[in-house]
């Protein structure tokens, strides 16, 4: 199916049985089900705007959907310019920050200025992994290749890492990014354990009992088992992510804090061999801690172990990274090449 077009009538094809759904109903579809995981944090402001803009659509569909999602009670009234999920303060984030996924057989119906937003935290995830290794030219012609998109497209996503600050651009216009030594990486861990604890103690009067209990289900489901690097960073970010980041209603923190995340978090996929399952089973029991202190609302004392987790942490993730391993050349994004006087001076 080619791209989406906002000025071709308002419709698109179900791939599942071949029947075309107006957009609006693809737009709702996606929303109601986000809503029903609880996958948007509450609070959130939906606005037919940033719902456009999200789906690469006009504000009519957009518009539809959410007007039918606030008649079934998903969503209330906002200020009379919009809409909110329910159960928080108003969050005003980017869609795709707050946790939207277009699902993979409806994506390719949207517009291509849009493609930056599917591919965008997959590549943000690679990089992120790939930072304890070095310093990396991050080559735009072969992002856009490794994942079929324009270079436009390729652009746009860099674009918004380097907004990030997970990567940066030199006078020559080339992409850098890296390296996470062991410098920067004490430097991430303060900056979290000065800031979160003292927005989780903001947010946690605010929070749902139902979210902690399926959070604190996920995590002993996840201690029974050895878990995968995806299942332990989803286990990071269900606890500093979803509540503390998406919550934090001052966005300069969200935005300081966010970029101090995105390294640490991914460095459960970078440490996958070398961690040991008694670190894993720390974390997890330390994030147990702080769910139950949340959940019989002791806010204090959630905060206060949050911190002590981030301090906890900070010591076993410098010894993986001083001991970390160069990874075999073919595991590493093909739009990374490594700079060897960097590589050779860190690690002869």
């Amino acid at each position: 199916m080619g791209d989406f077009d906002v000025t071709a009538p308002r419709s698109t094809t179900d791939r599942r049985n071949g029947a075309i759904s107006p957009l609006y109903e693809v737009i709702y579809d996606v929303l109601q089900r986000h809503m029903s995981e609880a996958a948007f944090p509450p609070g959130l402001v939906l606005g037919e705007t940033s719902v456009a803009r999200a789906f690469g659509a006009s504000r009519v569909p957009a518009a539809a959907a959410l007007r039918r999602l606030h008649g079934e009670g998903a969503i209330t009234e906002f200020e009379g310019r919009g809409y909110i999920v329910p159960g928080g303060e108003p969050l005003r984030l980017d869609l795709a920050d707050a946790g939207l996924v277009l699902p993979p057989d409806i994506a390719g119906t949207f517009a291509t200025r849009n493609r930056h937003r599917l591919i965008h935290p997959q590549v943000e995830h690679e990089i992120a992994a790939s930072l304890p290794y070095g310093r990396f030219v991050v080559n735009e012609s072969a992002l856009a290749e490794h994942y079929g998109v324009s270079r436009t497209v390729a652009h746009e996503v860099l674009t918004r890492l380097e907004r990030s600050g997970l990567i940066s651009r030199d006078s020559n216009r080339r992409w850098y990014a890296g390296p996470l030594d062991e410098k920067l990486l004490r430097e991430h861990y303060e900056v979290r354990w000065l800031l979160e604890p003292t927005v989780l103690g903001q947010v946690a009067p605010s929070l749902d009992r139902a979210e902690i209990e399926n959070k604190i289900d996920l995590a002993r489901q996840a201690a029974s088992a050895p878990p995968p690097p995806a299942i332990l960073e989803r286990l990071e970010r269900d606890l500093h992510v979803d509540i503390v980041l998406r919550r934090c209603p001052n966005q300069q923190l969200r935005e300081t804090i966010r970029r101090s995340q995105l390294p640490v978090i991914a460095t459960h996929s970078t440490f996958a061999i070398d961690q040991t399952q008694t670190e894993i089973s720390r974390m997890i029991d330390e994030h147990l801690e702080i769910f139950e202190h949340l959940l019989h609302e002791r806010h204090r004392k959630a905060a206060s172990a949050l911190e002590a987790h981030l301090r906890r942490s900070l010591g076993s993730q410098v010894g993986l990274l001083i001991h970390l391993r160069q990874p075999p050349v073919d595991s590493l994004p093909k739009y990374l090449t490594p700079m060897p006087s960097w590589v050779s001076a860190k690690r002869p």
